[in-house]
């Protein structure tokens, strides 16, 4: 029987940050904003100050947190407040608005953990604090205080594809393979700490942009090793591309081995304890290292069970996911030497996002047709 432990207690325990994940790639960015206030009003004149400015995020491809905290070092972001009303000016001049440029992808979230609101494409904008009102004859012509608070600047990488996979999987040399990125690649596991992102490119002009994603361990779902980190980047991809070593997946000597079977059923139990949600999402499963020793006895052996999942009797039942993963394809590949299994997949993927965008504009236009007929025998049925 096969059980796999999941290593909750080392959530629990605080660990300094190991050197070379200092600094490299921040995801996550906490500010605080406040609204300029507004200006005093005039009483003798009836005068009206003016309105104090606002804070406001607008998204631009290119930029990153680090860039953010760069420019804002100290956090801390405030709008111009609004001109006092005077004699020889009786409306008061608004404060002028702060703007700050931030990475496509960002989701906006306050202290109370309520997002309000995301910017995915590039010049989107949202407001982050609301300047305060003038003062006018309703507020005894005392302007007043704007918006003051926190808010978390929460980056989820968008990419069509994500590839998901434990660490040394072969993922960072599959990115290579297909795209024009360059990510680090090494024959030891975490070599991947950050992000990266592929494009591949068509004969026909066309690109699908790929994000290879720090390697997963057992506890990902309870932040373990890079935890969160990892999995929420995998909520904004079209398509996710599983990565499993033939040969298995060892973290180091003081781990278990798990054959390259378990490492499916774990990821697929990563994602689905993470959000099953997930789970909803086209995938794809590629074996990689097929120019290893024993590699196609070991293939023939679990190849039938990798579609069956759920079925498999010799696994403890809390170890299977309650919900499977549905492979669109299962591809055994070697990235290093076998050039047409690398083309195989980067059709596969093409198929499969456009088998996927064919699919949601049935669903929309089906909605779109649903609505018409609704709202026809509603006004049928006031005019009976």
């Amino acid at each position: 029987m096969v059980a796999f432990g999941y290593v909750l207690a080392a959530a629990s325990k605080h660990k300094a940050t190991r050197k070379f994940l200092r600094g490299k790639f921040i995801d996550s960015l906490r500010i605080h904003v406040k609204g300029g206030s507004g200006g005093n009003g005039l009483p003798k004149y009836g005068g009206v100050g003016g309105k104090g400015g606002d804070v406001y995020a607008v998204a631009k491809e290119g930029i990153t947190l680090k860039d953010v905290q760069k420019k804002f070092p100290t956090k801390r972001i405030s709008a111009a407040s609004g001109a006092n009303s005077l004699r020889t000016s009786i409306l008061g001049k608004p404060g002028e608005d702060k703007v700050i440029e931030v990475p496509t992808g960002i989701t906006v979230i306050d202290e109370h953990k309520r997002t309000l609101g995301q910017l995915d494409n590039d010049g989107e904008k949202l407001l982050l604090a609301r300047g305060g009102a003038g003062g006018a004859p309703h507020t005894q012509f005392l302007g007043r205080r704007g918006q003051v608070h926190s808010v978390t600047l929460d980056l989820k990488i968008i990419a069509d594809v994500g590839l998901v996979g434990f660490p040394n999987a072969g993922k960072s040399s599959l990115l290579r393979a297909i795209s024009q990125a360059k990510p680090k690649v090494a024959s030891y596991p975490f070599t991947t700490v950050r992000p990266e992102i592929g494009i591949i490119e068509y004969s026909d002009m066309r690109q699908i942009s790929v994000a290879d994603l720090p390697g997963l361990i057992e506890g990902a779902h309870v932040n373990v090793g890079l935890g969160h980190k990892f999995l929420k980047h995998v909520e904004r991809t079209r398509l996710l591309v599983l990565v499993a070593d033939v040969q298995g997946f060892q973290l180091s000597p003081q781990h278990r081995h798990h054959t390259c079977l378990d490492t499916v059923v774990l990821l697929n139990k990563e994602l689905e304890l993470y959000d099953d949600n997930l789970l909803d999402k086209p995938a794809i499963l590629l074996i990689n290292k097929m120019d290893t020793k024993g590699a196609e006895e070991m293939f023939a052996a679990i190849k039938d069970k990798l579609h069956r999942l759920s079925d498999m009797e010799e696994l403890e039942p809390d170890s299977l996911p309650r919900r499977v993963l549905q492979f669109h394809d299962v591809i055994p590949i070697s990235v290093q030497c076998d050039a047409l299994s690398v083309k195989k997949v980067k059709e596969r993927i093409r198929a499969v996002l456009d088998f996927q965008a064919e699919l949601l504009k049935e669903d929309n236009e089906n909605s779109v047709l649903q609505n018409i007929r609704t709202q026809n025998k509603e006004f049928a049925a006031k005019m009976v």
